[in-house]
């Protein structure tokens, strides 16, 4: 579908403006009950989930920083909280010294698990619900807009 180009630029504007601020509301929501029901802040959950999903349930500390879009320091603080709550550790690597993996303990497998579960029953109810057949066209858009602007 081409846009049409007499569309208003205050129009425009809102859309988009309307897209910020259902994702904010959504995003905190969901962090929201991620935090009461866990613990996690929102940066711990996010390298929690990325390292549930990885092979082996680790990956090299630089690359989850990046993914994380987190600073090296800032992911260095996050790291810490987490092997200080048993979640993840630090395993060298045996293959190159200058690498460092983040891998889930039993523990942090466990919480990860069970948080990515309560995730996605919460998106089911304040997303998916809501939503209904045009979440699936919500999140084809974002992966255009991510594809495009990424």
């Amino acid at each position: 579908m081409i846009p049409d180009p007499n569309t208003d630029d205050d129009e425009i504007v809102t859309w988009w403006g309307l897209v910020i601020e259902g994702y904010l509301a959504t995003q905190d929501r969901l962090m929201g009950e991620i935090a009461d029901r866990f613990g996690l802040a929102p940066a711990s959950f996010d390298i929690l989930l990325r390292l549930v999903r990885s092979p082996d349930h680790r990956m090299p500390m630089t690359r989850l920083a990046t993914e994380a879009a987190l600073s090296s320091g800032g992911f260095t603080k996050v790291a810490d909280r987490l092997v200080a709550a048993d979640l993840i550790c630090r395993v060298p690597s045996p293959d190159d010294r200058r690498v460092t993996f983040a891998s889930l303990t039993d523990h942090g497998l466990d919480v990860a698990k069970r948080a990515r579960t309560a995730c996605a029953e919460i998106l089911r109810r304040i997303v998916l619900t809501p939503l209904g057949d045009d979440a699936p066209a919500l999140a084809e858009a974002m992966r255009t807009l991510r594809t495009v602007n990424g």
